[in-house]
């Protein structure tokens, strides 16, 4: 049984949780995990030497929790669907797993904005950190430019996943 998995990952307030409902919305048998569902509780999250809580480290999310979901998904994908020779799109289960790994820099403005210095003290000291994390992993990774419109964004973002499906002979596309 196929399953096609797809993360998708950005800096906080940055929009991944919008993709990805937009995708979900489009792409036929479409899951979403979101790793902001994994967060541990404010008590057990730590503090900076500015006071702010440090969300945007991997530490302050229950991630085994999350791996668990996930296996969940990819066990209950595999019993759902029963294999064929030729599966079509609507039969190979999507799983879209969107999460906080930073890769955009002050391009972002958001409401209610950060407290002050909280971006340059905090957020791009670990964009930094989990992006050279990501460059030392040897997996396919599309960045995309965080200042273009949110249907933009969608509309490569779904070409993309159509244009993969389709190679892995899970799609069948016609012009």
């Amino acid at each position: 049984m196929k399953t096609f998995i797809v993360g998708i990952s950005g800096v906080t307030n940055g929009g991944k949780t919008t993709l990805a409902k937009n995708l979900q919305k489009h792409l036929p048998n479409c899951s979403v995990i979101s790793q902001d569902d994994f967060f541990k509780p404010e008590s057990e999250i730590e503090t900076d030497k500015n006071g702010f809580l440090q969300y945007d480290v991997l530490e302050a999310l229950n991630m085994e929790k999350m791996m668990s979901t996930i296996s969940c998904w990819m066990e209950s994908a595999r019993r759902s669907v029963v294999s064929t020779d030729r599966e079509s799109a609507e039969e190979i289960p999507i799983l879209i797993i969107e999460g906080f790994l930073l890769f955009n820099y002050n391009t972002r403005i958001y409401e209610p904005p950060d407290s002050p210095g909280y971006f340059d003290g905090h957020v791009w000291p670990m964009y930094l950190k989990h992006r050279q994390e990501m460059q030392d992993i040897t997996w396919e990774v599309v960045y995309l430019d965080g200042t273009k419109s949110e249907e933009d964004l969608f509309l490569q973002v779904y070409e993309d996943l159509i244009q993969e499906l389709a190679k892995q002979k899970c799609l069948q596309v016609t012009a």
